[in-house]
């Protein structure tokens, strides 16, 4: 029985992604806690990957030329980038500082809520419309999540509002990304992203780290230890690229399974590296009917897609897409169009994966031009 490569190789790719973002995360954790390497200086962290990102990312540009830069002009670079790398550091900001005062357990649970702060945000910027099937998911997933804080017993209100504060820092990025971006008609991929968005994020970075963390730093006995600091922001730069790879070879479905299965993974695998964190029923249930809220509410977003593109397409075209889909025995890679959108974008303004806030600038799968062409919905 000979394999088949591509399927082999698709699934390699998925595991590569679910293990670094896994990784990332409890590293992270493990870094900023007090418990363990006691590093609380969540900014200073970020500003490292931030740096660590741009940095490779001139490299390949500019000395290697792996990749040519987009024409950027002065225009689009403060009217797109700026207000972009703004809310993209608030994000990471708000969400690494939850690490130190909430489980990474919690935090996956609490991340249930990106797809309600995307469509919250994208209704709020016109480019969704408030509809009743959508808004009913939404109060399922909230409720959900109430659950499932109701159940925390190491509940926080200050960890429990940075990270949703993040969330929607997030959120709002993702909305942003796609307007602007879209409206200027420019593409970025992960390495021209990190190359115009990593720097300025690390500059909007360093104004509260001056007045926050500086002063901390300069009375503290940290010693800084460079390996493990080296290898933290090469482990993030790395997921940056399995999510590109994942989204080369693999449909919407298949990515949203790779999502939910990684973030049970990582609430298992929390409790187990970190005892102090403990999961109750409640919190299980919660998540479970948070996650069936999430599952739905991407059905939907999926099938608004598909009809929208059903609806432009020429018989012909048709009849030979529906011809590819019987040969097609999963959703793995095929260079057809239908599967390419429903990561992209088009319609599909509030299609959200399950966040991936552990790369530095590609926190997820979801909608976003940062990324192959577009990444459809994250913490360094």
């Amino acid at each position: 029985m000979m394999l088949n490569k591509p399927l082999v190789l698709t699934y390699l790719y998925l595991l590569i992604y679910i293990l670094l973002s896994s990784g990332v995360i409890l590293y992270n954790k493990w870094v900023l806690s007090p418990k363990y390497f006691n590093f609380p200086f969540p900014i200073t962290l970020t500003m490292i990957h931030m740096g660590f990102s741009g940095v490779v990312a001139f490299f390949l540009v500019r000395v290697l030329k792996v990749v040519s830069p987009v024409k950027m002009t002065i225009e689009i670079y403060s009217t797109c980038v700026i207000p972009i790398s703004a809310f993209f550091a608030s994000s990471l900001w708000f969400g690494n500082t939850a690490y130190l005062h909430i489980s990474v357990a919690f935090i996956q649970m609490l991340k249930a809520l990106m797809p309600v702060a995307t469509f919250l945000m994208a209704v709020i910027c016109g480019i969704d419309k408030l509809r009743c099937d959508l808004f009913l998911n939404m109060l399922l997933v909230s409720f959900g999540v109430v659950i499932s804080s109701y159940g925390e017993i190491h509940f926080n209100v200050i960890g429990t509002v940075y990270q949703v504060t993040g969330i929607f820092a997030e959120a709002l990025r993702l909305v942003l990304t796609q307007v602007l971006l879209q409206k200027k008609g420019l593409t970025l991929n992960p390495i021209t992203s990190l190359y115009y968005i990593a720097p300025c994020s690390f500059v909007f970075l360093f104004v509260p780290w001056y007045f926050l963390e500086k002063p901390q730093m300069e009375v503290s006995q940290i010693q800084f230890n460079f390996l493990i600091f080296f290898s933290n922001a090469l482990c993030a730069l790395a997921l940056n690229f399995s999510i590109f790879l994942v989204i080369g070879r693999t449909g919407a479905v298949t990515i949203r399974v790779a999502g939910v299965l990684k973030d049970w993974i990582l609430i298992a695998l929390s409790t187990v590296i970190f005892p102090e964190s403990t999961i109750t029923g409640l919190n299980i249930i919660g998540y479970a009917v948070a996650l069936c809220g999430v599952v739905m509410y991407n059905y939907l977003k999926v099938k608004d897609v598909r009809a929208a593109q059903l609806s432009t397409e020429t018989l012909p075209e048709r009849i030979v897409k529906d011809w590819k889909l019987e040969k097609k025995s999963s959703d793995i890679f095929v260079p057809d169009s239908s599967d390419d959108n429903n990561i992209r974008g088009g319609n599909s303004s509030t299609l959200v994966l399950n966040v991936d806030e552990a790369a530095p600038l590609l926190p997820s799968s979801r909608l976003s031009h940062i990324g192959r062409s577009q990444l459809t919905a994250h913490t360094a």
